[in-house]
């Protein structure tokens, strides 16, 4: 089967083939997914054999790829969080896994970026079995053990692009003591979670929730990724039934969004049996001055007067408020009247970033929709506006200008 289909993304990842642009090329890898997860549905082994050519051609093709944005390097990152489980599920016999492991190994070797650099870390879920992997750390852990022997004696610094691999393939192998040995090594001049990560996971899968845990704490320090410390803990006591404690210890500091809404809305996926409004009050105390942040988050969860207090609180983005007037102007009008208005209060105060006239009338229209639906006296809620924009800085001048015509009908 492996020789009879021909991979569609095969010949698109040459060498070289991408110049500077990262568009291209993350569109490229998509695609690719979406073949390899498409043949993965009917012939597990060719699309793992099709995941490890993948592999092997990717960082070849995109080396003049610029990755200073950092977006192929994200693409590359979540292509092998795909491809590692369709490599890792194939029923295939330990001569052929061990094969693929030795491609990989090779790409790995070869890529000077580096970007397949992540792949090591999940090395040992692709040996699958104890044993494998327990050769490949007998085959690693020499070199990555000479090299910090010297560094230690040397004081200076040394790198490895096994060191990852090495060190989950001990895990996976269940050397518990020798890759608790070796990681101590490592820290001849301080603690690096990067690998003392493995000696928690260990510890974790001996059944040693409390050492695991200090050991995690242990590795805090400065530039330590205190969040993903934070959220081993927390998974931790999770998995051993200890929600109120993972919740009171790390929940907050475990847990980051790219939106206050996904912050939010992760942690109420990962306790549901905590009320949802105890968990919003926790995180808008974490962050004093930024109650505004969350009015998306309190207003997505239902708590409309919570919402409104919290938009009153700090700034708050006016296009949010706006946007939030419009939608709830019919179903919940007095809650859109006072959010339309904050907005408008906002954007009269300076909130906001690149705001236009047309964000302005956007928000006179949701709150007199508001106003009118609720049954407010118009004529009040402009007089309102105009006691706003009096009382505000030199935002209020826009407003007025933009409101003219407007709050003269």
């Amino acid at each position: 089967m492996a020789t009879a289909y021909k991979f569609q993304f095969a010949p698109r990842f040459r060498r070289r083939a991408f110049g500077w642009k990262s568009d291209t090329p993350i569109q490229r890898i998509k695609e690719a997914l979406s073949e390899i997860k498409a043949v993965a549905k009917k012939e597990p082994v060719l699309a793992a054999e099709g995941a490890v050519l993948f592999l092997e051609k990717l960082a070849p093709a995109i080396e003049q790829v610029d990755s200073s944005s950092g977006r192929i390097g994200s693409a590359v990152n979540r292509a092998i969080e795909t491809l590692v489980p369709i490599i890792t599920k194939a029923d295939v016999s330990g001569a052929v896994r061990q094969k693929w492991l030795e491609r990989l190994w090779a790409a790995l070797q070869e890529d000077d970026i580096p970007y397949l650099e992540y792949l090591g870390e999940f090395w040992g879920e692709l040996c699958v079995t104890p044993e494998i992997a327990s050769n490949w750390a007998d085959y690693l852990s020499p070199t990555l053990t000479t090299m910090w022997d010297q560094c230690a004696r040397s004081g200076g610094y040394g790198y490895f692009k096994g060191t990852s691999a090495c060190l989950s393939a001990l895990y996976t192998a269940g050397r518990e003591d020798e890759l608790m040995s070796l990681i101590a090594k490592s820290e001849y001049k301080y603690k690096s979670w990067h690998n003392r990560v493995w000696g928690a996971k260990a510890l974790a899968k001996a059944g040693k929730r409390v050492e695991a845990i200090q050991y995690a704490e242990d590795s805090t320090g400065l530039n330590a990724p205190l969040a993903a410390i934070a959220a081993f803990c927390e998974g931790v006591l999770l998995a051993s039934g200890f929600a109120d404690e993972a919740y009171s210890r790390y929940a907050i500091e475990a847990t980051y969004a790219t939106t206050h809404l996904a912050t939010f809305k992760a942690i109420v996926k990962k306790y549901p049996g905590r009320p949802r409004e105890t968990i919003l009050r926790d995180l808008v105390a974490s962050q004093p001055g930024q109650e505004g942040k969350w009015f998306a988050a309190a207003k997505d969860a239902g708590f409309f007067e919570l919402a409104i207090e919290l938009a009153n609180s700090s700034p708050s983005d006016p296009r949010t408020l706006i946007r939030a007037a419009r939608d709830f102007a019919l179903e919940r009008p007095e809650f859109a009247l006072a959010a339309g208005m904050t907005g408008l209060r906002g954007i009269a105060n300076g909130w906001g970033y690149d705001i236009t006239g047309v964000d302005v009338l956007d928000a006179y229209a949701a709150v007199m929709a508001a106003a009118s639906a609720g049954g407010v006296d118009k004529a009040r809620v402009k007089s309102r506006v105009r006691e706003l924009i009096a009382a505000s800085g030199t935002g209020g001048d826009f407003v007025l200008k933009v409101l003219a015509r407007q709050l003269m009908e």
